[in-house]
């Protein structure tokens, strides 16, 4: 009985290794396909299931609009715990590969970093984002070299204990607005790449010269993000781009809207706003 038991625990194990290694061969692919890959943002289970029908590829969580729907500020306010909880109610709602923004890593010991990013893979996340910049009163961009000492142990941890998922790498030179964030964007994107990086992230670069710079100065696919003046998706594709997020742009837009909603109902006293056509 015990024996039967063990096999079939351990078929059961090995089905979820295989179907893991699947899905993250299936993402570490979809960075390499002709058009750039189109990420859903989402923050709750209802948001995933929605972009899956909706025909996306994969999903990434966003931190800001995960921390807002439990009432927090963005900049690892939330307990870590939190995040577990509504990563694993997101990750079981969808077959969509799945990528988490866990901030600067919810410590400042790459070993707990690495073993934060483990417990996210245990709930069928096959890849991360990690900032190099930190929030104290104000967000203020990591040294250069210091960071990539923090990753370079980080990836190493993970590689030790044979943990397998894509390491997006996000760096704040753009979204800071530094004066000279084209050349420090760039010498950091080597220097990520050296130290372990699967991809790179520039959230608020919009300059097609500034992206063709990024995109030059590493092998790694280049990540863009949601901005009002964001290129065209076929012009981010000549330029290299490999996959576009949208931050929290699109929680904020559906916040909006219910809010527009109901002020809409308390004005006109009734309802009708709630059952207005809406053409999917």
């Amino acid at each position: 009985m015990f024996v039967n038991e063990y096999e079939e625990n351990s078929a059961i194990a090995d089905n979820k290794i295989v179907y893991m290694e699947n899905i993250m061969n299936k993402f570490e692919m979809l960075h390499q396909q002709s058009q750039p890959l189109l990420l859903a943002n989402v923050w709750d289970a209802e948001s995933a299931k929605r972009a899956e029908r909706a025909g996306y590829q994969a999903i990434g969580t966003s931190s800001a609009a995960v921390a807002a729907v439990l009432g927090y500020e963005d900049g690892e306010h939330m307990p870590f715990e939190e995040l577990l909880f509504m990563v694993k109610r997101i990750s079981a709602s969808s077959s969509l590969p799945l990528s988490v923004d866990i901030e600067s890593g919810y410590s400042r010991d790459p070993k707990e970093v690495a073993a934060n990013i483990r417990q996210l893979v245990d709930l069928g996340v096959v890849g991360v984002n990690l900032e190099d910049s930190r929030v104290a009163q104000t967000r203020i961009l990591m040294d250069k070299d210091t960071f990539a000492a923090f990753l370079s142990e980080v990836m190493g941890h993970l590689r030790a204990s044979d943990t397998q998922v894509f390491v997006n790498v996000r760096c704040d030179a753009f979204l800071l607005g530094l004066d000279n964030a084209t050349a420090e964007a760039t010498k950091r994107a080597e220097s990520y790449q050296r130290a372990g990086a699967d991809g790179l992230f520039f959230p608020c670069v919009i300059a097609e010269s500034d992206i063709e710079a990024v995109v030059t100065a590493t092998s790694l696919p280049i990540n863009v993000m949601a901005m009002p003046d964001l290129p065209a998706f076929d012009t981010l594709s000549k330029l290299g781009v490999r996959r576009i997020s949208m931050g929290n742009f699109a929680y904020v837009s559906i916040s909006n809207q219910l809010e527009k909603t109901m002020k809409n109902i308390n004005l006109k006293g009734d309802c009708s706003a709630l059952f207005v056509a809406n053409d999917l």
